[in-house]
């Protein structure tokens, strides 16, 4: 006993009168999103970590460096 098309095109109606399309397609774009974060995050670390301690050398132009001047 398989799935046949029919059953399967049934569901998909379902879905798509109970979401929307707008909601389906918002969820596909986080979807791709949360993989294309899981992908950086598998990258190499050492390059994260290279990358994030450059960033924390750079002083931010923002701050102030001297503290007795306000």
């Amino acid at each position: 006993m398989g799935i046949s098309f029919w059953q399967i095109a049934i569901v998909v109606v379902l879905v798509v009168l109970l979401f929307g399309r707008g909601k389906i397609s918002a969820l596909m774009g986080d979807l791709a999103k949360g993989i294309k974060s899981f992908k950086k995050g598998m990258k190499d670390p050492t390059q994260d970590q290279a990358e994030s301690i450059e960033s924390k050398d750079t002083p931010s132009e923002d701050h102030n460096t001297d503290p007795n001047k306000q």
